[in-house]
């Protein structure tokens, strides 16, 4: 039973994927086809064709490896400076940029001069271009308020999971009373595990952040606290005591070995599955994006850890890259979880979120072959040609991207060469969630 719910998130995790791909595409196809650019091919995946079929003047198809997809538009470069498309040198070089430009006239036909991606204004190749990881942006925050507004997540309540006996300071690693050790302030007001707190020194709040801001802030204070025992209120008394306790930072999240004196009661707080309202949402989930930029920025720091978990003996940091095969397997285990169903499935939707997000802000590198590369390409286009127009010189025309493919090339094999590391530590040695 474990194995087939294993192979089941996988599956599920598969058709998510599916469908994120060709949601990106989508985004590429409708704006082109708005601007009347001709798209032959609308591709999710890559290889072989498994299905296809025409529709109109484009053929929609599923191929055979789910690692991506793509949309094939006329004319994504402009031709050279003697208006031929074929290769003019026997340069490596030369020769990688006239393969591309001349893969971008294929299949062109009486009236697609007309229809040619570069003739477009930079403005609306910028949106097409963008449009693709657009759909993955609204697609995650979609996933995300699906989760954190509809399932909720877990996070401390002001639930009451234990007492602490005494006030022990978070420097010392210790957990046992000594004799000198004062009581705490939760123990002597009577505090038991299961008490909610609904209220602290007048304040209403069933906020766990809230209510460790107005604990902290009340150092030396006696304050009464209104607590929820077994369905009814009951007032306590306290006098907060001061301690070393974690700092924390601007967003609430505590700052590892790093501490300051603020007020202590002493209890531990109870987790829970708590839904947010579409405020804190937000800011959740813009807590995530620069979690997310990040990460992103420090993906070469974290290539040697990550060669050491595939070909040596290293641990998988839990924070290391992960390809697709490494979140199909994520998938695979959430299904196996000795957890309620409501919650795999809001694991699920958050996993693919979170890829979502990665695709888009991967896309978005100004580099080619990626979407971001060809924004990049056309926004310096329409700087140059507006600097020339102020200038009043002649208009120096397109950008030539394909210049640029050379240097694409590079990136593209640098990319491939971290995927198949990411891959083989995935395979030998991949995160777990369990």
């Amino acid at each position: 039973m474990t194995t087939l719910m294993f192979i089941l998130g996988i599956v599920v995790f598969a058709a998510g994927l599916l469908f994120s791909i060709a949601w990106h595409e989508l985004g590429h196809l409708s704006t082109a086809k708005m601007f009347g650019i001709r798209v032959p091919q609308y591709m999710v995946g890559f290889g072989p064709t498994l299905w296809s079929r025409h529709k109109g003047e484009t053929e929609y198809g599923v191929k055979a490896i789910p690692f991506g997809g793509y949309i094939r538009m006329i004319g994504m470069f402009p031709p050279g400076p003697d208006g031929r498309l074929e290769a003019r040198s026997t340069s490596p070089w030369r020769g990688m940029i006239e393969d591309a430009r001349s893969a971008a006239f294929e299949e062109l036909k009486p009236g697609d001069d007309k229809r040619l991606f570069y003739t477009r204004k930079p403005w609306k190749r910028v949106i097409v271009m963008f449009a693709g990881p657009f759909m993955n942006l609204v697609l995650a925050v979609v996933l995300f308020l699906t989760v954190l507004m509809g399932f909720g997540i877990q996070q401390q309540t002001t639930t009451v999971s234990s007492v602490s006996p005494c006030v022990i300071s978070q420097t010392e690693n210790r957990d046992e009373c000594r004799k000198s050790d004062p009581e705490s302030p939760a123990a002597a007001a009577g505090m038991k595990a299961g008490d909610k707190i609904v209220a602290f020194d007048g304040v209403r709040t069933d906020d766990w952040g809230t209510l460790s801001d107005l604990i902290r802030d009340s150092a030396g204070q006696a304050v009464p606290i209104v607590v929820d025992r077994d369905g009814r209120e009951v007032t306590l008394q306290a006098r907060i005591a001061t301690n070393q306790v974690a700092k924390k930072d601007a967003s609430g999240a505590y700052v590892e070995g790093e501490y300051v004196k603020a007020g202590f009661l002493g209890f531990s707080a109870a987790n829970g599955v708590v839904r947010q309202d579409f405020g804190d949402s937000v800011v959740w989930m813009t807590d995530r994006v620069g979690d997310a930029v990040d990460s992103l920025a420090a993906l070469p720091s974290k290539i040697p850890a990550l060669w050491d978990a595939a070909f040596g003996d290293g641990p998988r940091e839990p924070d290391s890259p992960m390809g697709v095969v490494g979140a199909a397997r994520v998938g695979g285990e959430i299904a196996t979880l000795d957890i309620p169903a409501s919650q795999q499935l809001a694991m699920f939707v958050m996993l693919l979120a979170g890829f979502n997000l990665s695709l888009f802000l991967f896309n978005m590198l100004p580099l080619l072959p990626l979407d971001g590369g060809h924004i990049a390409g056309a926004l310096w286009e329409s700087l140059r040609r507006t600097t020339a127009k102020v200038l009043r010189r002649p208009d120096p025309g397109p950008f030539d991207v394909a210049k640029l493919m050379p240097v694409a090339y590079v990136v593209a094999g640098v990319f491939v060469c971290f995927t198949i590391l990411v891959l083989i530590a995935d395979v030998v040695n991949p995160v777990r969630i369990s």
